[in-house]
C-alpha cells in the first residue's frame, strides 16, 4: 500500500483486503479497483477494467474504490 502511495499507482485485484485495509485506516489512497465477479473472462475483464478507469478517472485521482461486477460499477470516494 504504501509503495502504491508513494508512486502514484492504482491497485488492481479481485481481492478485498485492500478495501479492508483502507476501510480500518480511513486513509485517502491509493485508490483500489476491485473486480467482483470471477465469471469475468480475462478479455472481458480488461475491456471493463479500462472502460470503468477512464469513466472514473477524476474519482481515481482523488482517491476511490472502483468495484466492478459483470452487471454494474460502483465508486465509492475514500476515506471510508
Amino acid at each position: 500500500m504504501e509503495y502504491t502511495c508513494s508512486n502514484g499507482y492504482i491497485v488492481v485485484t479481485c481481492d478485498l483486503d485492500f478495501s479492508a485495509i483502507l476501510a480500518a485506516t480511513h486513509e485517502m489512497k491509493p485508490s483500489v479497483v476491485q473486480i467482483r465477479d470471477s465469471v469475468i473472462h480475462a478479455e472481458h475483464a480488461a475491456e471493463l477494467i479500462s472502460f470503468a478507469m477512464h469513466r472514473n478517472s477524476d474519482n481515481l485521482r482523488k482517491g476511490a474504490i472502483l468495484s466492478i461486477d459483470a452487471r454494474n460499477i460502483r465508486t465509492r470516494l475514500l476515506p471510508i
